[in-house]
Order: C-alpha cells, then sequence, then structure tokens
C-alpha cells in the first residue's frame, strides 16, 4: 500500500489550516518526493535540497550536542522555507509568506510530522523515536589548545566596564 494519498490529505490539511502556506512537500530523507503541493518549482529539485538542509541541520545540531535534527526555519526576502523531522525516513517542507505567523506555521507542522511518521514508515511519537539508535557519533568540533567549553577563551581580558567587553 502507498502511503502518499493519505500524506497529501495531510498536506492538503495543513494548507487549510495555515494562513500564508504557499507550498508543502513530504520527502524521504534520500531526496525522494512523497507527496507534494508545489506549484511554481521543480519538486524534485526543492526534495534534494531539503535533503541537502536536512543533512546539514542533522550534522551541526550532532557537533554541538543538541541531539538528533527536529526542524530548520530558513527566511528569506520573500517569506520562509521550513523543514520538519517526519519521523527518522521522511521530512515536511513548508513554504509560506513573509507574513506567515511563524509561530501558528511551527504548530501545525510539527502536529502534522508526527502525524505523517506512521505514514511513510516512521514512529508516530517521540517516545518510540527515542528507541530508534541515534546516527553514528561524529568527532567534536576542534577546540583551541588551552581553550574549555563555556569559558572565556585564555588571552582575552574583557573590560568589566565595557559592556561590549572590548578592552581598552
Amino acid at each position: 500500500m502507498t502511503a502518499a494519498p493519505e500524506v497529501l490529505a495531510e498536506l492538503e490539511g495543513l494548507r487549510a489550516r495555515v494562513p500564508h502556506l504557499t507550498g508543502a512537500m513530504v520527502a524521504s530523507t534520500d531526496g525522494l518526493v512523497i507527496a507534494h503541493l508545489v506549484t511554481g518549482m521543480e519538486p524534485d529539485g526543492v526534495a534534494a535540497l531539503t535533503a541537502a538542509a536536512l543533512g546539514v541541520g542533522a550534522r551541526l545540531t550532532d557537533a554541538v550536542g543538541l541531539g538528533g535534527f527536529r526542524e530548520l526555519l530558513v527566511r528569506g526576502e520573500h517569506g520562509y522555507v521550513a523543514t520538519y523531522a517526519a519521523g527518522p525516513s521522511s521530512v515536511l517542507t513548508l513554504l509560506a509568506t513573509a507574513d506567515a505567523n511563524v509561530g501558528r506555521l511551527n504548530l501545525e507542522a510539527r502536529r502534522a510530522g508526527a502525524r505523517i511518521a506512521p505514514l511513510t514508515g516512521g514512529p508516530a511519537d517521540r517516545r518510540e523515536r527515542a528507541a530508534v539508535p541515534p546516527p553514528p557519533s561524529r568527532s567534536p568540533l576542534p577546540s583551541r589548545p588551552g581553550h574549555r567549553p563555556g569559558t572565556a577563551d585564555p588571552g582575552t581580558h574583557a573590560n568589566p566596564g565595557n559592556e561590549n567587553g572590548v578592552s581598552s
């Protein structure tokens, strides 16, 4: 059974619930379109770019110790591109105008992602997601010699009287 009609129905529901939404897509984490409601652009290209952004977002959250990827919001001059994890094997990408209420967009997208996850073969909620083994750990970012995370860099002497922390 293909999940595309059910996923498409979820995208249509999102469009009805979120004002200023101009497009919606669910793609696999490797960049293949599962379902979309986008016009004026090539869905395969957007899915491939979404997979690339997902990879960068996942590497970034891992590198800084913030856990698995959940969402990414990009604001452009004319609107937003928002990408949300929808289980371990798919992502939800939404396009919205600059007038969009980002809080509403996030709320509805997170809920939709949880409903889409089981349709695309992923777990339905966070408790099940936690049971999925995390990706292999990557080595942390290199640090400067003598630098301890959470402390000021050695050799810098901020002037407490200067709000910019610049020595005079």
